[in-house]
């Protein structure tokens, strides 16, 4: 027999989220949109959203089609919203994910379909159920990638993907308080097979975290929340450097480097690069802030010119000049 849950509880958990959510989206953020997948943490958040917000929330399960008993898992959440009053909603992705990186490609197809429909029910942002603990294996996996301090800020509370804003409201919440949410209020959940497959890397770096105690996922969630703030504070800087050295002209932009520290020259130098892309059209080769661009910021340091993107830099007097590569000569005989 399932104990009754005491009635301060819940409305101690129901007033944390409405706080939580109030900071993390700057407001209350009604309608509030809720992706569920049906997973204990989501259906958390759906636990949650809905009895503080009462019909102020809807809800979306995204069905990858990647594994049988996908369909019947919607079906469950959809019926449970069903119960809760909540509007629900079933979607498919546009294309089928398949290859290399499945979980990336899938994630980023994801977001496309549900930012569609975020859109369609006029929603102020979509709440995902990401945690203390999913913060904690993201700083870690990055880490041992060797990233930067914009990878290593992790999981931000706020963003914006694809066109549509984020928000993550449960990330001062542990796993285990989230299970134990779903599991006194009697809702179905399903754990999905693919969080324990010890090809992916989250699975490694969870069973690392469950394995060390010392290893303390808020401690590591707070240190990643402190890279994010030293990240944002970097960006408003970037930001108040460019309108102070940057010169956009018709063909080309102009950077004065004088006196700035490389970390900033390489984020001044990635937007200068972005810059005359999007002016010029230029597609390829592909750009993204994955490029690196070391060899590039050792070439410019050292007064020599160089080429990254399509994209021809060349210093002098402590000014970086950006402007489109030109074409490359063909080389064969004229008929």
């Amino acid at each position: 027999m399932r104990t009754a849950r005491p009635a301060e509880t819940v409305g101690d958990e129901r007033a944390r989220f409405l706080t939580d959510l109030a900071r993390v989206a700057g407001g209350p953020a009604i309608p509030l949109a809720l992706a569920v997948s049906g997973g204990p943490d989501s259906m958390a958040l759906l636990t949650l959203a809905a009895g503080a917000l009462p019909g102020a929330v809807v809800a979306a399960t995204v069905d990858h089609g990647l594994r049988d008993g996908s369909a019947d898992e919607s079906a469950m959440v959809a019926r449970h919203c069903a119960a809760l009053g909540v509007p629900h909603t079933i979607l498919t992705l546009d294309v089928r994910i398949e290859g290399s990186s499945l979980q990336a490609r899938a994630r980023e197809a994801r977001y496309a379909v549900l930012a569609r429909w975020v859109g369609e029910v006029r929603a102020a942002a979509l709440a995902t159920a990401h945690h203390a603990d999913d913060q904690a294996e993201t700083f870690l996996m990055r880490a041992a990638r060797g990233s930067g301090l914009a990878g290593l800020a992790g999981i931000r509370p706020c963003a914006t993907i694809a066109g549509v804003t984020v928000v993550r409201p449960l990330l001062g919440w542990r796993r285990a308080e989230l299970r134990a949410i779903v599991r006194r209020a009697g809702a179905p959940f399903v754990d999905d097979p693919a969080n324990a497959d010890p090809r992916h890397d989250r699975t490694r770096f969870r069973n690392l975290l469950n394995a060390n105690e010392w290893l303390d996922p808020p401690n590591l969630a707070r240190a990643a929340a402190a890279l994010a703030e030293a990240e944002s504070g970097m960006s408003a800087l970037i930001a108040l450097l460019w309108t102070e050295r940057a010169e956009m002209l018709a063909d080309r932009v102009r950077l004065q480097t004088d006196g700035i520290p490389r970390d900033a020259l390489r984020r001044l130098a990635r937007r200068a690069i972005g810059v005359v892309r999007d002016q010029r059209g230029i597609v390829q080769p592909d750009w993204s802030d994955a490029v690196n661009i070391e060899p590039l910021l050792d070439a410019l340091a050292a007064g020599r010119r160089a080429t990254q993107a399509g994209v021809l830099i060349s210093p002098k007097d402590g000014i970086w000049t950006f402007r489109p590569a030109p074409p490359r000569r063909q080389h064969g005989s004229a008929c």
